[in-house]
């Protein structure tokens, strides 16, 4: 059976990841090649608590960036539409200043007012980057813009850094499927590029995260690990055993973005993990470690047949191919370098475990990722016996 992704493969692909595994890297998917030298920013730098302000806020990292800036003293804002309600850390929103409006049209209640550094969790057009930085630049410090490893796709080439060329615009000709992912690079891309145009170089922080974990992901795209490795039982382990992964425990993206800003520690940095290079097996192994569970683990090593059997990812392994080559290969040396670090796997998997199963998440939710009769849980039985039969 040949194991190089064919056309129709890649294109496969592609349609199965356009929604649910590369756009919503946030919460959850360009400039030429940027200077990314560290530099100090001293209007940030400065003794005592910092003000900051999220644009956003409330979804998936911005509740962490909170209670990590909050109990190192912080004082915080938001600016949301008001609309989505946090799912985790509520109780804290009383201690956070809450301003509204929309980005799209209205930014009038961020007129007049100062603070350290902004964090812009929302920012999903590029002209709400322009519209806030050309607002905010004589009234915040430091511009800190969530950016995505989307930034570089299609993903040719292994060992990204922080230099490598970005993806500026959409090509003319396209396969299909492929367009939405163009365009969540392009849009990240060309949104950092108009932050540092407007505050600077040494004003500037971009983060570009892959798949982001954790309590409140709103994604479920993780959710076959914990759920599968508390119950036991035969589990579906995809790919070679040399099959890379990447992927970061939304808290140490946010926590290590608070420690840049009170460091002002500028520039651009890939926001992926682990620590050091991870295989699909060795994640299983790690994430199984927390649960005591009996479990069985059927390695389907076969592209083909997981292609067959509609099975192209399981985050954070994604069925290999020519333009996702690299993806999982991403450069954290300088990340690691300027303080990101790394909580236990287990730890994420298990604290991923108990939110799903708190008041956070609805029974609704639950019985629809359980039940979808499209789902990998209703189709992982027949999906083994018809491996185990081959």
């Amino acid at each position: 059976m040949k194991n190089t992704p064919n056309p129709s493969r890649r294109k496969f692909i592609r349609t199965a990841l356009q929604t649910s595994a590369v756009l919503p890297l946030t919460g959850g998917s360009i400039l030429a090649a940027c200077n990314t030298t560290t530099q100090l920013a001293p209007i940030v730098k400065k003794e005592g608590p910092l003000k900051i302000l999220i644009l956003g806020g409330t979804s998936f990292l911005g509740p962490h960036q909170i209670a990590y800036a909050l109990k190192r003293g912080h004082q915080i804002t938001t600016f949301t539409r008001g609309k989505t309600k946090p799912t985790i850390h509520k109780e804290l929103f009383d201690q956070v200043e809450q301003l509204t409006g929309d980005r799209e049209n209205n930014l009038l209640a961020l007129k007049g007012k100062q603070w350290d550094a902004v964090i812009d969790n929302s920012g999903r057009k590029v002209s709400w980057t322009k519209a806030t930085a050309d607002l905010l630049k004589d009234q915040v410090g430091l511009y800190v813009y969530v950016s995505s490893v989307s930034a570089y796709y299609p993903y040719y080439t292994v060992n990204v850094k922080e230099d490598a060329p970005l993806v500026m615009e959409v090509p003319a000709q396209l396969d299909e499927g492929e367009k939405p992912m163009y365009d969540y690079g392009v849009m990240k891309a060309n949104s950092e590029a108009i932050a540092r145009k407007i505050f600077g170089e040494d004003r500037t922080i971009a983060i570009r995260p892959h798949f982001m974990t954790g309590p409140a992901d709103r994604t479920d795209r993780f959710m076959y690990w914990p759920l599968r490795l508390a119950k036991g039982g035969d589990i579906i382990l995809p790919g070679k055993a040399n099959d890379p992964v990447q992927f970061i425990d939304v808290r140490d993206i946010a926590e290590w973005m608070i420690r840049l800003i009170e460091n002002g520690t500028t520039g651009t940095y890939n926001g992926a993990g682990p620590a050091s290079p991870m295989t699909m097996p060795a994640y299983v192994y790690g994430a199984h470690a927390a649960f005591g569970s009996k479990v069985n683990f059927v390695s389907i090593d076969d592209y083909d047949f997981l292609e067959k059997n509609q099975v192209p990812f399981i985050a954070p392994w994604i069925l290999p191919g020519e333009k996702f080559k690299g993806m999982s290969r991403v450069n954290i040396d300088k990340s690691v370098a300027n303080g990101l670090t790394y909580r236990p796997l287990a730890t994420t998997i298990k604290d991923v475990y108990d939110w799903w199963h708190s008041d956070a998440v609805t029974q609704e939710r639950r019985d629809k990722l359980m039940n979808g009769e499209q789902g990998l849980f209703q189709r992982e039985a027949m999906i083994i016996k018809e491996w185990n039969g081959r």
